[in-house]
């Protein structure tokens, strides 16, 4: 049986279908530029005679991945559809691709090979990767490759698990078969109910099952709970996986389901770890691309701050207190994009939909997140992170810890310009917000790693060209 499965890389969870994809695609994209000479040979046009390198061509496979990462392309094409995909494709060939290999072709000119070629290299590239895409999703989505998964529980856990499946995993090489309740009173609808097995080895081995999910709601037996803990320990033992539902949710969806999360999770698992060395690498890497980042920047922020007083007057900078690591709080430093009054009365708001405080100027630069650009002093001093989970307020971290379990973990990691919770949750402007945000921020704090970064860095990118998560 063929289990499509997942591999982990510095802690942090990679399904293994979507990393052949990627080399895939590097492949075609390396070998594009000696197939545009092929193809013009052929058809004897005039300027036939393209010459690369294979420097050249490993410079247009990176740019052009780093691109597809950027955009976010694998996300829309597993969860929005092919229209949503080939959009984020063109973005990132188009704009954000050719945007970069020309300055790079500029600073190196002996690997270009002109720019009437790198317009059909870029076409013939996009035309490439789609077909690509096309074929790989068809085969992941046949059921002789995917990974079949039955579920052992029917009440709350197990119907969110099949919810969140419905949405995000049927593209992920996994079938959720059914669940197996635990009880007299499932809440999981009847249609995906399974007979309790009497044997669950031959159940598995008979339906190809490769992994059981935990998704109990009480596990103890005075108060219901039915676990066949030596059935399930022979499945484990003969080589089907048996996975806690939390475990399962942190490998899939990449967050921790909150409902789900136990003290004994944080205690014993083997994340949350400190570390100097991680510390010291991540704060040099810190210094180098906010200093880099404040010089290039440099322009756009004088023009910034023109624009906000051209419209509304002084003061440019608008500062507050933010809760920062171990509990901290720092001033944090933003342009302004509100009015001068908006916050008259001294009590703090949540950003809501439209909010009639943001100027014309400040609904410009918190789209493109010109408005987070000061905040690179914070990074430079040391009380930021480039990435980490996002600052919040004082007033509302005293509200949040009372409402939220768990949520002064998140104070254990260095706050950040850009976090994993910005890249997978929409804005948050309530506690129900601040509860699903933290999902990922656990997620986080538990395997963040200097690859995991980086990773974070480059897909930061869709969220500023399409102006995500903004109010």
């Amino acid at each position: 049986m063929f289990d499509v499965s997942y591999i982990r890389i510095r802690k942090h969870y990679l399904h293994l279908p979507y990393l052949v994809l990627g080399g895939l695609e590097f492949a075609a994209l390396f070998g594009t530029f000696y197939l545009l000479g092929f193809v013009l040979d052929q058809v004897g046009a005039a300027e036939a005679n393209l010459h690369t390198s294979a420097g050249a061509a490993l410079l247009f496979a990176l740019v052009m991945s780093c691109g597809t990462l950027a955009m976010g392309v694998y996300f829309a094409m597993v969860r929005e559809g092919f229209a949503s995909m080939f959009f984020r494709t063109l973005v990132a060939f188009c704009f954000l691709g050719g945007l970069a290999l020309t300055i790079l072709y500029m600073l190196i000119p002996n690997v270009s090979p002109g720019s009437d070629k790198l317009f059909w290299a870029v076409l013939l590239a996009i035309f490439l990767v789609t077909v690509i895409r096309q074929v790989f999703l068809k085969v992941v989505d046949s059921d002789q490759l995917a990974r079949r998964v039955v579920i052992f529980g029917g009440g709350e856990f197990a119907e969110s698990l099949l919810t969140d499946y419905e949405r995000n995993l049927r593209a992920s090489g996994i079938r959720i078969m059914g669940c197996i309740p635990d009880s007299a009173a499932p809440r999981v609808d009847a249609r995906h109910h399974l007979p309790a097995p009497t044997d669950f080895y031959q159940f598995c081995r008979q339906n190809r099952i490769s992994e059981i999910v935990i998704a109990q709601q009480e596990r103890r037996k005075s108060e219901g709970g039915q676990l066949p803990v030596e059935a399930l320990m022979e499945c484990k033992l003969r080589g089907i996986e048996v996975t806690d539902a939390v475990a399962f949710y942190e490998r899939e969806l990449k967050k921790a389901r909150l409902e789900l999360v136990h003290p004994s999770w944080i205690l014993f698992s083997d994340g949350f770890k400190a570390s100097r060395s991680r510390d010291l690498t991540k704060r040099v890497v810190d210094l180098v691309i906010s200093l880099i980042l404040a010089v290039v920047m440099a322009p756009f922020m004088l023009l910034t701050a023109l624009a906000i007083v051209l419209e509304s007057g002084f003061p440019i900078l608008y500062s507050q207190d933010r809760v920062g690591a171990r509990g901290q709080v720092f001033r944090i430093y933003k342009f302004r994009s509100m009015r001068q009054d908006a916050e008259k009365d001294g009590k703090a708001r949540w950003a809501s939909q439209n909010d009639s405080r943001v100027t014309r100027v400040g609904a410009f630069i918190r789209n493109t997140r010109l408005d987070e650009l000061p905040q690179l002093w914070n990074v430079i001093k040391g009380e930021m992170s480039f990435v980490g989970p996002r600052p919040e307020r004082p007033e509302f971290v005293e509200q949040l810890k009372e409402q939220v379990p768990f949520y002064n973990t998140r104070h254990y990691v260095k706050p950040g310009l850009m976090g994993w919770a910005q890249l997978n949750y929409p804005y948050g402007a309530s506690i129900e917000d601040a509860r699903g945000k933290l999902e990922y921020d656990l997620y986080y704090s538990k395997n963040h790693s200097i690859v995991m970064d980086f990773l974070i860095m480059i897909q930061t990118v869709e969220v500023v060209l399409l102006g995500k998560g903004v109010r």
